[in-house]
């Protein structure tokens, strides 16, 4: 893993990186990953608050790269060093996938690679990024996305949930909560999902209750067929309502809340357990194994029994503490 560092980059997003990719969890049967900070010479890289990060590779050693990720920006607008915007072009064009966290979109825009593709910063930023790379389609409301092997974030703690996403993408869902439970953050947060909510008032802070305890009783219950209607009737509200609210609160709608954290469960249980794919599949709530592969092909673009190839822990293992 490769950490780009130059003057100009954001502390917290250094951060990230190096608690996501940099932290030994080979105890709680997390991947041993090698990250490795690289600049355009080992001299120290000025950050704000009188924080450095000292370099330890070279640009060269981006061709060895498996990801490279793009911290933020101080200044958003500020000309990155040639020689990092050089490097990135050719990464890409080696192949290797491109990350970038809130701001870092403004240097991926710097070196051409988000002509003609969609990307994503914080909500504050879109406009800033639109008028100075107008070339670029920027995406209005979402965590994180990719396009052509480069992915995007909004800010601050989407940079959190791309990151995790890569992991799991990569490594599976066990070793993402693995990370996510050390870090004590949320596991799963999809990249449609809305990156701005607005403050709620008294009565939708009283909403917002109601629906936390729905949404556990669905994670309690995900095995059973539950729907929006089934979900509204025990907030005690109309299914419109009920959706309307949800999605103010969360940011995602009830259906497609729900697919995700089937989708969550079914991906533990492929990596944890034996049972069998259309087992899982009811376990899970898809109610077969048919809809379940559907939806594992559009979400995660794999089946169940290839996830299973790639994820599953030997047997014997030990479930991952926190």
């Amino acid at each position: 893993m490769a950490l780009l560092a130059f003057p100009g980059i954001r502390a917290f997003d250094v951060s990230v990186i190096t608690e996501v990719w940099g932290v030994d969890r080979t105890d709680r049967g997390v991947p041993d990953f090698t990250l490795r900070r690289v600049a355009e010479d080992r001299t120290p890289v000025p950050m704000r608050g009188g924080l450095t990060l000292t370099p330890d590779r070279a640009l060269t050693w981006l061709a060895d790269a498996d990801l490279i990720v793009v911290p933020g920006l101080d200044d958003h607008l500020a000309p990155a060093p040639p020689r990092i915007l050089d490097a990135l072009r050719r990464a890409h064009d080696r192949g290797t996938p491109i990350a970038a966290l809130c701001g870092g979109a403004f240097t991926l825009a710097q070196a051409g690679l988000l002509d003609g593709r969609r990307a994503i910063t914080h909500w504050n930023l879109t406009h800033l990024l639109r008028t100075h790379h107008p070339h670029v389609t920027v995406v209005p409301d979402a965590l994180y996305i990719e396009d052509n092997n480069i992915w995007t974030s909004a800010g601050t703690a989407a940079g959190i949930d791309l990151c995790l996403h890569l992991v799991r993408a990569t490594h599976g869902a066990e070793a993402a909560a693995a990370i996510a439970r050390s870090m004590v953050t949320a596991p799963f947060r999809t990249g449609t999902q809305a990156q701005f909510i607005e403050h709620p008032t008294p009565r939708a802070d009283r909403d917002a209750d109601a629906l936390a305890s729905v949404r556990e009783y669905a994670l309690r219950h995900l095995a059973e067929p539950l729907t929006v209607t089934d979900l509204a009737a025990r907030a005690g509200m109309s299914p419109r309502s009920f959706a309307r609210h949800f999605t103010a609160t969360t940011g995602t709608t009830p259906q497609r809340w729900l697919i995700t954290q089937r989708l969550a469960a079914a991906q533990k249980l492929l990596e944890r357990t034996d049972h069998h794919v259309p087992e899982v599949a009811r376990r899970a709530g898809f109610g077969s194994e048919v809809t379940m592969r559907q939806h594992f092909a559009a979400h995660l673009a794999t089946s169940p029994r290839d996830y299973r190839a790639a994820f599953r822990q030997p047997a014997g293992s030990s479930p991952m503490a926190p």
